[in-house]
């Protein structure tokens, strides 16, 4: 008999009720569902049961999911998708610095949701130094260091080059302003987020269609960015 080659997919909440519903959501998807209710219970599933991603509450009793999350990250690279009731600011920032690779506030939709896991698995199944990155019409020749828009090449500074390849990198995850900032200066002064965003902001009127629309680089309020990926979006 074959083996089963569907992916598994570990629910880390309290609530039966939300359990229950991711569930059933899931299994109607084709995904195979382990559960656990907290944190420590979560820790001994992700070792037993190997699951292909983490759906991850932080309100947990016993050790929360910012832990949870940290302890993964020790051995584990499994892409880690926070559920979470909390929508402030810090909260999301503290889940992603530890290691989460998104963030869904609760109540979300199923569409999204869905949309979410695949840009985490693809993501995690793909090598970290990809020759080229695709996403619709964005094209990034890592080797070449050369950028086309709709098959046209695009003029990028060294800053706004260094940028877009490390969303590309990351594409389908929110990354924190301290974690770009991190990645390209090297330095934590916060003086720094007003550079980052006046790359953003000339990286965004040279790739996008409409500058004041984004369709690539998304920006998470309060948080940092995203790179979209196109095909594996809603």
């Amino acid at each position: 008999m074959p083996s089963d080659t569907r992916l598994r997919i570990l629910i880390v909440d309290d609530e039966l009720a939300v359990r229950r519903f991711l569930r059933t959501s899931l299994q109607a998807h084709g995904y195979v569902v382990y559960e656990a209710h907290t944190g420590e219970n979560a820790l001994v599933e992700v070792i037993n049961k190997r699951p292909d991603l983490i759906i991850l509450d932080i309100g947990l009793p016993g050790i929360n999911g910012v832990e949870v999350t940290r302890r993964v990250r020790e051995w584990s690279k499994i892409p880690i998708l926070i559920l979470s009731v909390l929508d402030q600011e810090k909260d999301k920032i503290t889940a992603l610095d530890a290691g989460a690779d998104d963030y869904l506030t609760k109540p979300f939709g199923v569409g999204e949701l869905m949309a979410r896991m695949r840009a985490a698995i693809r993501r995690s199944a793909t090598p970290d130094h990809e020759p080229v990155f695709i996403s619709g019409d964005l094209k990034i020749d890592f080797s070449k260091r050369i950028v086309f828009v709709n098959h046209n090449e695009v003029s990028l500074t060294p800053t706004e080059y260094d940028l877009l390849r490390f969303l590309a990198q990351n594409a389908g995850k929110v990354l924190t302003h301290q974690q770009i900032i991190q990645s390209l200066w090297g330095g934590k002064d916060q003086s720094e987020l007003h550079l980052l965003r006046v790359n953003i902001s000339n990286l965004r009127k040279k790739i996008e269609p409409d500058s004041t629309r984004a369709i690539y680089i998304l920006t998470e309020p309060g948080v940092g960015y995203r790179l979209r990926i196109w095909d594996a979006e809603f």
